[in-house]
């Protein structure tokens, strides 16, 4: 088993044993999670096999088994289902313990971070991991104003997100400072926090909000029709 791999495995095993939990029965919604995990997924992974061939970012075949498709390690799939049911397992959990509070918010405001991301890509535009991960959050904060502001003004939503960046930190490291996965300088601004890039948290917070958004819209299109 491959360090990757192995990693990989310690993000699902948790979420994995208490699916059946009584209180919460996350293992009744697979079907909005497996909805959630295809539509992000996609994207993501073609993002994922161009920059790779690009020379954005390479994995370490030290750390990786010997199972490559279109670029990628078999590890680097399985991180796309490993992730997101351990973060909407945890979007679940932290729904139930804790109560939906509206913020007052101008939405007007994400409709100008929007365009700053999108501003701020262009100004980018020849660091190719940097201009590409703000084209995805302009594109996510102005889908989210269009067409599910509510999202933005509960206190859960961006709560969790804060709350996930602590998983984030601690399996990103691993995967930067041994390294798994290595960036190519010239796509990237340089800024790292540890070892991380500085792009990643932005990648983090795009990638989370999808799945949630995405596993909510599931579930609400199977409430109309139950």
């Amino acid at each position: 088993m491959s360090l990757y791999f192995l990693i990989n495995i310690v993000t699902l095993i948790f979420p994995l044993l208490f699916s059946f939990e009584p209180k919460i029965k996350f293992y009744k919604k697979i079907s909005y999670i497996f909805s959630s995990m295809i539509i992000v997924g996609i994207p993501y992974l073609i993002w994922d096999v161009i920059a790779t061939a690009r020379g954005d970012w390479s994995f370490n075949p030290k750390y990786c088994m010997n199972f490559n498709f279109l670029g990628l390690p078999l590890e680097e799939y399985f991180f796309f289902i490993t992730v997101p049911y351990s973060i909407l397992f945890l979007y679940e959990t932290f729904l139930f313990y804790f109560p939906k509070r509206k913020l007052k918010i101008n939405y007007n405001l994400f409709i100008i971070v929007s365009l700053v991301s999108f501003l701020t890509a262009w100004y980018f535009r020849q660091k190719y991991y940097t201009s590409t991960i703000f084209i995805f959050l302009g594109i996510i904060f102005f889908l989210l104003v269009i067409t599910k502001p509510s999202f933005l003004d509960h206190k859960y939503f961006l709560f969790f997100i804060l709350f996930t960046f602590i998983p984030f930190i601690i399996e990103n490291y691993f995967l930067t400072s041994i390294p798994i996965v290595s960036y190519n300088q010239k796509a990237i601004i340089g800024i790292r926090i540890t070892t991380i890039p500085l792009e990643d948290f932005f990648y983090s917070f795009s990638l989370i909000s999808l799945y949630i958004y995405f596993y909510e819209l599931a579930r609400e299109k199977w409430r109309r029709k139950t």
